[in-house]
Parts: structure tokens; C-alpha cells; sequence
């Protein structure tokens, strides 16, 4: 195996491991049962709009159709964004999230206390913001979603913290619009993940530097 191949495929490795981990975040965090997080609350307003828009497909499916969606449209802003790995995380995120929600089911605290259930909650937006930027600095594609924040922050030159969550809050508007689920873990993402991702970006550059070079 030649040294770009094996470079490559390090990357996609490191990609679908951040993506568990995000997943495994988002999962914690819709434990808490304080909200969903920011896009999961856009996707929950298309799946329960009265309209009926996509009635027969489960939430990990219609992510996925979603995810289509705003990854064809960054294609037209700007293809070099779109790769392998962000076809990956289209394909895996939803179903990575409806297995780790079928897994920790049991584990509901609904009725627990909110000193038990927010720093679930705060727990969960850490490790989404750790596996998200695993993902970003893999370099092998990002989420769509995500993709969204990185495009905007690359075009205008801006702080990627900041522009996530502008970004988030959009989805949120727009998902509670549509008659998804807000709570106040919803305003707490929305104002805790990109700020937490900017202070990872730098470190899990470095780190994923360092076994990338192993690989050459």
C-alpha cells in the first residue's frame, strides 16, 4: 500500500472515529431530555411538520436526506468541500444516533433532577464538540452540517466559533418553526458547542498531525 494510499485511509479512519464519538455526544445530550441539539431540532420539525413532509421515514433517514440536501448545495458554492468523508458522515450520522439512542434507552432521567440532568447535558455538547472537530481537522470531509459552519467561516474569514453558532441558532429558528423540539439544552448547545470547538481545533490538528506523519 503506497503512503498516500495509507494517508488517505488514515484519514477516513480518524473521520469515522470523530464521527462516533460526535454521535455518542449528541446521544448524551438527548438523554438529558432538555432539548435537542441545534440541526437535530431542524430535522425533527421536518419530521413532525403538519404538512407531512417525509411522514414514512425514520429520524436517522431524514437525516440523511437532509444532510443530501445541504451537501448538493454547498457542491454549488464550492465542490473541494465535498469529500469522501462528508458522503460518509450523510450515510452513518443518522444511523450512528438511532443505535446509540436504541442503547442508552434504558437509561432515560427524565425524571431525575436537572443536577443530574444538565451536566449530562454539558457532557454531551463536549464530546459532540471533540468528535466534531476530530472530524474538521481529519480532513477527509465534515458533516453537512457542520460543513455549513466551515464553509462560512473559510469564505468570510471569520472565527469558526462564532459563525457555528450564528449557524445553530438558524437551525433552531428554523426547526422550531417547523414544530421541532426546543428546550434549554437546545439554547445551551447552541451557545456551548462552537466556542468548546474552537478551544479543540487547535489540539486535535495537532494530534491528528502527529499520526498522520506516522503514515508517511
Amino acid at each position: 500500500m503506497s503512503e498516500n494510499v495509507k494517508e488517505r485511509l488514515m484519514r477516513v479512519i480518524i473521520l469515522l472515529v470523530g464521527l462516533t464519538v460526535a454521535h455518542f455526544g449528541v446521544t448524551l445530550f438527548l438523554l438529558s431530555e432538555l432539548g435537542s441539539d441545534p440541526f437535530n431540532v431542524f430535522i425533527q420539525g421536518l419530521f413532525r411538520t403538519g404538512s407531512g413532509v417525509l411522514p414514512i421515514l425514520t429520524h436517522g433517514r431524514v437525516h440523511i436526506a437532509i444532510s443530501l440536501i445541504i451537501m448538493v448545495i454547498l457542491i454549488f458554492v464550492d465542490k473541494t468541500y465535498v469529500k469522501i468523508g462528508t458522503i460518509l458522515c450523510m450515510i452513518c450520522g443518522g444511523p450512528i444516533i438511532d443505535f446509540f439512542s436504541m442503547v442508552l434507552s434504558p437509561l432515560s432521567i427524565s425524571e431525575r433532577s436537572m443536577v443530574v440532568r444538565l451536566p449530562i447535558l454539558a457532557a454531551g455538547c463536549v464530546i459532540l464538540a471533540y468528535g466534531m472537530t476530530i472530524v474538521i481537522k481529519s480532513d477527509a470531509g465534515t458533516g453537512p452540517n457542520d460543513l455549513v459552519a466551515v464553509v462560512i467561516s473559510d469564505k468570510l474569514g471569520r472565527r469558526f466559533s462564532i459563525v457555528r453558532i450564528i449557524v445553530d441558532f438558524s437551525f433552531v429558528i428554523i426547526g422550531w418553526a417547523l414544530g421541532g423540539t426546543v428546550g434549554i439544552g437546545t439554547i445551551i448547545c447552541a451557545f456551548l458547542v462552537g466556542p468548546v470547538a474552537g478551544v479543540f481545533l487547535p489540539v486535535n490538528e495537532k494530534l491528528i498531525g502527529r499520526i498522520l506523519r506516522k503514515c508517511q
